[in-house]
């Protein structure tokens, strides 16, 4: 079904419940309180997302449709979550399902921000998140510095990644590395200008946390900034704060 067939049937009084952590942010950011039903345990959580007080308001689920079935919500917001197969079980269960696409650029992440807002029954809600957006792309540096972004064990992004996409506009260009992963020989012989350090769950001692907290990591011959990690998991809409502060502190 086109998507604009899809929202004729959906109003402002929809009960909306989302089954993934990047629908939740859509959903949280988005709707009016009283259009929220449920979001995911994630959702809840601290460690995971920025929302969490937020999310506390409202019944947490597993991200199952089974789990918020006692709640009655009329539209589902899930993100690669089964497609027709989850549509045809709404619809069985008097629900309509959204299923968006996970983003791979910035048009993307636009395309879901309108898409869920016009869902929730006004379409301009998503206009300032939009218009932000738009701000960083034609405001974006004209020279990008060198830049390693790293998480637990290393990790990096692509450079032709979504996130890399969203460095570009705070002024970093990531550096392209075999695997998409930083190792301590690049650190120590080859170090960025800037080394972005993600503190996803920074406080608990996995051996990912630990490579971060190697001497040759804290020690690497480059300017380090630490980046909110859990705006980076699903690398949406509250991605753009942290970008803007990152932007700031480049200069």
């Amino acid at each position: 079904m086109p998507v604009s067939a899809f929202l004729l049937g959906i109003s402002a009084a929809a009960r909306v419940a989302s089954l993934n952590l990047c629908t939740d942010e859509y959903l949280l950011l988005l709707a009016r309180p009283q259009q929220v039903v449920s979001v995911t345990y994630l959702a809840r959580d601290p460690h995971e997302s920025p929302l969490w007080q937020t999310a506390r308001r409202y019944r947490a689920n597993d991200g199952s449709i089974e789990d918020v079935l006692t709640l009655r919500p009329t539209l589902l917001l899930t993100m690669g979550g089964g497609g027709r197969a989850t549509a045809l079980l709404a619809r069985r269960l008097h629900m309509r399902a959204l299923d968006l696409p996970y983003p791979t650029d910035l048009d993307g992440i636009a395309r879901n921000l309108g898409t869920v807002a016009a869902a929730l029954g006004d379409r301009r809600r998503a206009d300032p998140w939009i218009a932000r957006i738009a701000g960083l792309r034609h405001s974006a540096p004209p020279q990008a510095v060198d830049a390693i972004w790293i998480s637990g064990h290393g990790d990096s992004l692509a450079p032709a990644s979504l996130g890399a996409q969203w460095l570009r506009l705070a002024g970093f260009q990531q550096r392209p590395l075999p695997g998409a992963r930083a190792t301590l020989e690049t650190l120590l012989t080859a170090p960025p200008k800037v080394l972005i350090r993600s503190n996803y769950r920074s406080a608990q001692m996995s051996a990912g946390e630990r490579w971060l907290d190697h001497p040759i990591v804290r020690h690497a011959g480059a300017r380090q900034l630490v980046t909110d990690g859990r705006r980076w998991t699903c690398m949406g809409p509250l991605i753009i704060p942290e970008i803007e502060r990152l932007r700031s502190e480049a200069r």
